[in-house]
């Protein structure tokens, strides 16, 4: 349910001074802010923000990956003795604080700004996987991995929206997609850290998987520091009452980027009218997402569940498949997950620019059909008992090529899909409901049906995956907005928006 918007030409910025926040609450100002933004050419300002932001995706991937590469040192640890079905409720707890978190961080985010909560998130991110290694028993463990999910959940939003608003328009598919699967840069170097840190050489039985919770935290105090000179969101302080910084700020990307402010005067630079506002009621976000943008809503919580069951089920147990069906020792998982980590960077690195150029629903489509067909492929020759442990693991490489750009693109979709005054929060719902449906059940489930040790119990898990993936990918064909090279304002316009 598309809306278009006619946007007007003319100069940049047309303000009153300065005054203070709450006298600035329902002027009307006009801008060409986001026309400026979109109108540059990649530069070092633009990479310096994803390394920045995208980072928080490699943390997420080290986490992930850690909790399934030290699955079996956790049950053998001396003082744990995990279960499979413990390491199942601590890999739910996770994703169940990352779902929380991303509802909780991401009303702040679109309330009280982007930047002030990069340091938030990161903060509580930083603190709980530290927590986490002095874990003493199986509740301690879910607790912290619970709070650690919660920092990872809010990064999402903040990360999200923010990186979305400074992108220009003609890049922001492939950057979204290949920021999203820089999860899998984190991924391999959990499983190297793995390697190195499980070798019963090196480390005591107890030692080496704590150690490893410490890399992820080592890591967030370098991005605290990258994050220091990140601006905020221009496109949030037009519309929160603070005109006069946003323009500040983008002359400063500006000169950055070119050089010089860019020519504003004639009819180059479209222009948007907008009321300004303190915050969003939660009424309006409500009836923002579920009433006026309903359909849209529908397709972003099917992707999101769909990929959310398919990967956090698969990928939260891959080192148990491994280790209890192909008898794969606890301190080798790690090289099995190097070519999967592999696969899942070089789908959205290699496919993500054909989502800007042959488009969102044509791509969409294509890689969550294609994700689907193979997983049932494969999981049919695993119940079979035809693949050996490489067998298994090049399947699972060539499955998440196309699966990882597919789950990229979910978080894309809700990203850019929604107005800017909800999108910080819309991303938080979606991935909450989504996390709720398929993450949090998904690794519990497949730890149960991994301890029948039935194949075909399994081979009905991996089919389940399948099947939403498909009917994911036949959702996106039907209802997915073409919003490739677009602006924001034009697939969404702001709930401030004046005609």
């Amino acid at each position: 349910m598309q809306q278009a918007m006619e946007l007007q030409q003319s100069p940049a910025l047309n303000v009153a001074p300065a005054v203070p926040v709450a006298a600035a609450r329902d002027r009307v100002v006009e801008t060409s802010i986001p026309a400026r933004l979109d109108a540059l050419s990649w530069s070092g300002f633009h990479t310096r923000v994803v390394l920045a932001l995208g980072i928080t995706w490699i943390l997420d991937g080290l986490e992930v990956t850690l909790a399934g590469a030290l699955s079996g040192a956790l049950k053998q640890s001396p003082t744990l003795h995990f279960s499979n079905l413990d390491l199942g409720i601590a890999n739910s707890a996770y994703l169940a604080g990352a779902v929380l978190g991303a509802l909780g961080f991401g009303w702040l985010t679109d309330r009280i700004g982007r930047k002030k909560l990069f340091f938030i998130t990161l903060a509580v991110y930083l603190t709980a996987t530290a927590a986490t290694a002095l874990s003493w028993n199986v509740a301690s463990y879910a607790l912290f991995r619970f709070l650690t999910g919660a920092g990872i959940g809010g990064e999402y939003t903040a990360i999200n929206s923010t990186i979305q608003e400074l992108v220009p328009a003609r890049y922001r598919g492939w950057t979204d997609l290949v920021i999203n699967g820089s999860f899998w840069i984190g991924a391999a170097m959990g499983a190297v850290a793995a390697i190195v840190l499980l070798d019963p050489a090196l480390f005591g039985p107890d030692i080496g998987w704590r150690l490893a919770y410490l890399i992820g935290a080592a890591i967030g105090l370098v991005v605290l520091l990258m994050r220091m000179w990140i601006p905020e969101s221009p496109r949030w302080l037009m519309i929160h009452g603070r005109p006069e910084q946003a323009h500040a700020i983008v002359d400063d990307i500006e000169r950055s980027v070119i050089g010089h402010e860019q020519d504003q005067s004639g009819a180059r630079f479209a222009k948007i009218r907008l009321r300004m506002r303190d915050h969003t009621p939660i009424s309006e976000v409500v009836h923002t997402l579920f009433t006026v943008y309903r359909q849209r809503a529908l397709v972003g919580l099917v992707l999101m569940s769909a990929q959310a069951f398919f990967y956090n089920a698969i990928f939260f147990t891959f080192a148990l498949v491994l280790t209890d069906f192909y008898g794969i020792s606890a301190d080798h998982v790690g090289w099995y997950i190097l070519p999967f980590a592999a696969g899942n960077f070089l789908g959205p690195l290699l496919l993500g620019r054909l989502f800007d150029t042959l488009g969102r629903r044509t791509m969409i489509m294509f890689t969550y059909g294609v994700s689907g067909l193979l997983l049932a492929l494969s999981g049919y020759l695993f119940s079979i008992g035809v693949l050996s442990a490489q067998g298994q693991t090049i399947a699972w490489m060539v499955i998440f090529f196309f699966a990882s750009p597919a789950a990229s693109a979910a978080y894309l979709t809700v990203s850019e899909t929604f107005p800017l005054e909800v999108r910080a929060l819309a991303i938080a719902v979606f991935y909450a409901i989504g996390t709720g449906i398929g993450g949090v059940i998904g690794p519990a489930l497949f730890g149960a049906l991994i301890d029948t040790g039935s194949r075909t119990s399994v081979f009905a898990g991996y089919l389940l995956g399948s099947v939403l993936m498909i009917a994911a990918a036949l959702v996106a064909w039907r209802y997915a907005v073409a919003a490739e090279r677009k602006s924001l304002e034009h697939v969404a316009r702001p709930l401030a928006f004046m005609e």
